[in-house]
Parts: structure tokens; C-alpha cells; sequence
């Protein structure tokens, strides 16, 4: 735990610094509470709505849900044991007082619109006084609303939509806003609710009582859930924290996990790498695939699989150019996810723009089909074998990448300065041709053989003879180039290549002397590989995790584990990380990452297998 503000950043004092957040969630939707108890980011009823509270993004027009000592106090923030409750408490001169913010699972049919968010507050030692702002903006603070005070109920009423917030302190009200202020002394409680009113669903208080009830079901649905894991290794702490964050980025009515809760959060302050990321990408299905049936997820697994059959419509004809698949798809399984930037808002610390939706789902990025069909050869093969039309699906696939793989492409960057012949789209290419030959092998699946080990092949000969550099000794980021990419550390973890091939060591050490830095590890320099965007990044968690598993693999267990005991040091206070960590050790850019923790999790377990 790290008292709030023991680690400052220069810039704008109106917001937390993106790491000083914890998330709680009810597996449809998610909240990021601050360190000082202020939640301010809410999209309600799902994921990828328009925000509610959204001061993240914008610290004056955003809106939030103020919550804190009303008098000055330090704060530690943690969760409950095994849980996705957090706990955040505030030490005062005269007392110590905490708030315990949970949303609880819906697990009755009858309650799953309801999406409630209950925070409750209590005195532990001493007297402590508390004060509540409830301010919403609906629709990213694009559309007014009304505040109307019934008893201990206030309705917030928008054009889209209306939230009831009950309490068990007096309310006041300005016809927008809601606030309190209330004393509490030892062993005093207080509880806020916050639902949304939804046909069908009764509006009802939420007395200390109820509360109390939801709570205790709500931590035993968390740990009823984890004990489910069969991790037992090194890293059990933080491997478990893991899990239930891609637990709580789980859509529960479809089994898709979103690349991260929140959108725009820059990957530079004051940059314009600032994207949507509350949808499904293709890319991480085998990574989702992998850590969970490790950790023993089956269901979980089968719900993303389930995800991908239903919802990833695979559609093309021989001889036809057009992609069959989107790198990413909305958490109901649609493809129009249009890119708008809202002027509105100002962004975090003023880095601007602010944007929704996704333009990159319209890019050619040829690694996808590597990651899915690696997917479903791992699920048939921990999982359950896949059905006769899966597999007729497989060979669509696998007869369009052998007619398509040598298309210059956007990337696994997402690049925007123009389509190239990145390697690393080869290497996923050669994956989703070598995958689906092993389950034609293994099932006795009919398959055009002959035709998929050419392509396979002749993509292996152009890797080793156009991707390896001679000055550089390494592999590099595209063909006719000596670009370093960090995305080659998958070359061995995808077995493309023995991590102790005498080309694949001389990378790694390449690799290390040119893009890593203190165990963090840049994706590429972009000074000399421009990507169509101004301005330098982080380093990328993931790749930071990938290093780990390349040392490991390569047998140098010692660098492996001193690197992933130094990337463990850069969470944040809960053991969470967004996509980069910036230059002074900072959070930067979406958060939390579900393709990090994924990462982390394969790191773990890998590196356990070889320490023995």
C-alpha cells in the first residue's frame, strides 16, 4: 500500500495521477475510484456507454462522485482479501474512517439491469466527518439534466437516461447536483446507492442492513470465484490480482473482455496518443485463451471462445482481397465502431483529443488471424475440441492468409503512417497456418496440406532472409529496414524460432541494448521508424513481460526473474498497470490493461515451470 501522494507528478492538480485509482465493477460495466475517494469514471450500463462521471477526462465539466474526509487526512487504499471490493481509508487527527465501494453481481435474472453502486462509509476509530458531492454529466457532460429530491431518494434525470441515488445521510440538492455533510463517530455507518432506474427493475432504498448483506454476497461471489484458480507458484499474490482484474473487464452476457475500461487516457500528457480501447480485440484472444485455462478459467475461456464463434462472423470467397475478420468488435459482437472526438471535453491534464470510437478496426492487421486461430488450437487442446463448422471456418481462414499474408500491412501498433511488410505480421501469419496443419494432424481434419505448408514455408524463408539484418544481427520491424521492434520477443514464444536459436540470442541481446531500459521495454523508437503520430510514448507493460519470458526461455533465469521482480515494483498501490509507464515511473494511457495482466500471467507462469 502507498499513502496518497508519495509519489507526485509535475501538472495539473485537479487530477489524480492515473495510477492512483482502484476499479471495482459488476461485470457489464466498471468504476475507477481515486485515491481520495473520488470516482471518476463511470459509463453506465455497460462498458463502451457514454460516461456518467467522467472528471477523468475532464476535471471541471466531467462529472464525479466526491466521497471523503471533510477535514484533512492521509489515505491507503486496498482490497479486500481475494475480492474486487476496495477499501479506501482516510487517517485524520481525530479519527480513521473508510469507504468500501463494491457494485454487486446480479446473479438473479430479474436484477441484471439494475447495475447498482453502493459505497459504504464507516467510522473504525475516533470521530471522523465526511462530506458527498454527487455531480453527473450524462452522456460525456453533453446532455443537461435534472436533480429531483424524494425523501432520502434523488433522481438525476437525463434525456438517455436516470439514476436513483439513495442514502442513509440527509441529501441536498440544487436541482443538478446532491451533497452531504455528516459526522460519523466509532462504529457509525453510512451508505450511499446509486441504480439505474430500468424498465422492470424495482426502484427500492438501499437501507445499512442491505447493504451490509450485499457486501458479505458480493466478497463471496470474488472469492467463491478465485478459488477456482490452480496457481500455487511464486507469484500467487500478484498473478490472483490478475485474474480478477480480467475478471472485472469481462462482459458477462457475452464473454467478450475489453482491451481496457476507459478511452483516451494519454500515452504521452499533453500528446494526441489518446484512444478508445472498451472493445474486444482479436489480438488478445489467444492470449485470454492461454492464461486463463492455465490458471484453470475453463468457463471463462469457453464464454470468450463463445465470444468469437457468435459474434465474429467469417465471411469471404477464394480469390477475394477483402479481410474476413476486424482486428476488434464492439462488447455485443458489432463492427461499426465509427471515431469521433469530443471537443467538449479537455482530456486528462488537458491532452487533447477525446475520443470514441475506434478508426484502427477498419486497418489491415495481419497478425489477428495468427492470434485466433492460435486461440482455438489451444482451446482444443486444454478445451474442448472445436466442431465441424469451426474448423471449415479454420480453413476459410488459413486459404485466405495463404493467399494474403505478403500484404503490406498497419501492424500490431496500430500504426497510422502507412502500410508496411512488418515482421511481426509474418510471424503471426506463419502461427495461423503452422496451428491449424497441427489440429489437421492431430484430429485427422481434412485440410488442403500441401497447399498451407508452401505458404507456411516460403513465409519462414522470407522472415529469415528479408527480416534479419546482417549490420544489426537481430531481426527487425519490417522487410528493407534495421528498425528494432519489440514485437519480436513473441518469435520464440510463439515458436517460430528456438529460444536459443544463435539469430534469436543475438536479437535478444539487440534487443536489450536498444529498446530496453531498467527491465521496461520501448515498442520501437519512432524517431527512426515514424508511425504518423507526433511525439515519443512510454514504455509498453507488455513487452516488459515478453522480455521476461524470452530471458526465461532463453536460460537466463536470473535476468528473467530480476526483470519481473523490477516490472512488479512499477504497479500502482493495487497491483495494477495501464499500457506504459511513462519516464519518471508513471501509469500512462488506458487503465487498467487487460493485455498486460494477460502478459504477466504467462510471465508468471512460465518463469515458475523453469525456476522449478
Amino acid at each position: 500500500m502507498r499513502t496518497n501522494g508519495t509519489r507526485d507528478e509535475p501538472g495539473d492538480c485537479r487530477y489524480l495521477p492515473i495510477g492512483e485509482h482502484g476499479l471495482i465493477g459488476d461485470l457489464r460495466t466498471v468504476a475507477l475510484v481515486g485515491t481520495n475517494g473520488t470516482i471518476d469514471w463511470y459509463c453506465c450500463p455497460r462498458f463502451d456507454a457514454p460516461s456518467v462521471f467522467g472528471s477523468l477526462l475532464d476535471a471541471d465539466r466531467g462529472g464525479s462522485f466526491e466521497l471523503c474526509a471533510d477535514i484533512p487526512a492521509t489515505t491507503k487504499q486496498f482490497y479486500f482479501p481475494d475480492t474486487n471490493v476496495l477499501i479506501t481509508r482516510f487517517f485524520a487527527g481525530d479519527g480513521v474512517g473508510e469507504i468500501q465501494d463494491f457494485m454487486p453481481i446480479a446473479e438473479n435474472p430479474r436484477e441484471v439491469d439494475r447495475h447498482r453502486l453502493i459505497r459504504r462509509v464507516a467510522c473504525v476509530r475516533g470521530s471522523i466527518p465526511f462530506r458527498a458531492r454527487i455531480a453527473p454529466r450524462f452522456d460525456y457532460a453533453r446532455q443537461p439534466h435534472t436533480a429531483h429530491k424524494n425523501g432520502s431518494r434523488i433522481t438525476f434525470s437525463s434525456p438517455s437516461m436516470d439514476l436513483a441515488l439513495f442514502a442513509s445521510v440527509p441529501l441536498e440538492t440544487d436541482g443538478q447536483d446532491a451533497w452531504s455533510h455528516f459526522p460519523l463517530r466509532e462504529g457509525d455507518h453510512a451508505v450511499f446507492a446509486l441504480d439505474r432506474l430500468a424498465p422492470g427493475v424495482e426502484v427500492r432504498g438501499c437501507p445499512i442492513e442491505e447493504a451490509e448483506a450485499e457486501f458479505a454476497a458480493t466478497v463471496r461471489f470474488w472469492r467463491g470465484w478465485l478459488s477456482h484458480s490452480r496457481y500455487r507458484g511464486r507469484w500467487r499474490e500478484v498473478v490472483h490480482r490478475s485474474a480478477l482484474t480480467l475478471k472485472l473487464l469481462t462482459y458477462a452476457p457475452t464473454g467478450g473482455i475489453v482491451a481496457a475500461p476507459t478511452t483516451s487516457l494519454p500515452e504521452r500528457l499533453g500528446g494526441e496518443r489518446n484512444w478508445d480501447y472498451r472493445y474486444v480485440w482479436v489480438r488478445d484472444a489467444a492470449f485470454c485463451v492461454y492464461a486463463l485455462l492455465r490458471l484453470g478459467f475453463t468457463d471463462e475461456a469457453e464464454a470468450f471462445m463463445g465470444f468469437l464463434s457468435e459474434h465474429v462472423s467469417i465471411d469471404c470467397c477464394p480469390g477475394d482481397p477483402t479481410p474476413p475478420l476486424q482486428i476488434m468488435y464492439g462488447i455485443d459482437g458489432r463492427s461499426d465502431l465509427p471515431e469521433q472526438e469530443l471537443t467538449n471535453l479537455e482530456g486528462y491534464r488537458k491532452s487533447a483529443p477525446v475520443r470514441i470510437g475506434n478508426a484502427a478496426a477498419d486497418q489491415l492487421q495481419l497478425d489477428i488471424y495468427g492470434a485466433l486461430i492460435d486461440s482455438i488450437y489451444l482451446y482444443n487442446k486444454w478445451g474442448r475440441p472445436i466442431s465441424s463448422d469451426r474448423w471449415d471456418e479454420v480453413c476459410t481462414l488459413v486459404n485466405w492468409v495463404c493467399d494474403n499474408w505478403d500484404q503490406p500491412d498497419e501492424g500490431i501498433w496500430e500504426t497510422r503512417g502507412g502500410r508496411k511488410d512488418f515482421v511481426y505480421s509474418r510471424l503471426m501469419c506463419w502461427v495461423a497456418i503452422e496451428r491449424a496443419m497441427r489440429m489437421a494432424a492431430q484430429r485427422g481434419l481434412p485440410a488442403d496440406i500441401p497447399r498451407w505448408r508452401r505458404a507456411r514455408d516460403s513465409i519462414y524463408r522470407g522472415i529469415m532472409r528479408q527480416g534479419w539484418s546482417g549490420r544489426l544481427q537481430a531481426f527487425v520491424q519490417h522487410f528493407a529496414d534495421e528498425v528494432l521492434d519489440a514485437s519480436l520477443l513473441m518469435m520464440p514464444l510463439a515458436k517460430f524460432v528456438s529460444p536459443t536459436d544463435p539469430k534469436w540470442l543475438s536479437t535478444l541481446d539487440a534487443l536489450g541494448d536498444g529498446l530496453v531500459s531498467d527491465s521496461l521495454v520501448y515498442r520501437y523508437d519512432p524517431e527512426v521508424s515514424p508511425d504518423g503520430l507526433e511525439g515519443p510514448e512510454g514504455t509498453f507493460s507488455i513487452c516488459s513481460f515478453w522480455y521476461v519470458e524470452a530471458l526465461s526461455r532463453a536460460g537466463r533465469l536470473d535476468e528473467a526473474r530480476l526483470a519481473f521482480e523490477k516490472m512488479l515494483t512499477y504497479a500502482n498501490h493495487l497491483g495494477l498497470y495501464a499500457e506504459e509507464i511513462g519516464h519518471t515511473g508513471e501509469q500512462l494511457g488506458n487503465f487498467p490493461q487487460a493485455i498486460t495482466h494477460l502478459a504477466l500471467i504467462s510471465a508468471a507462469f512460465n518463469l515458475d515451470q523453469a525456476l522449478g
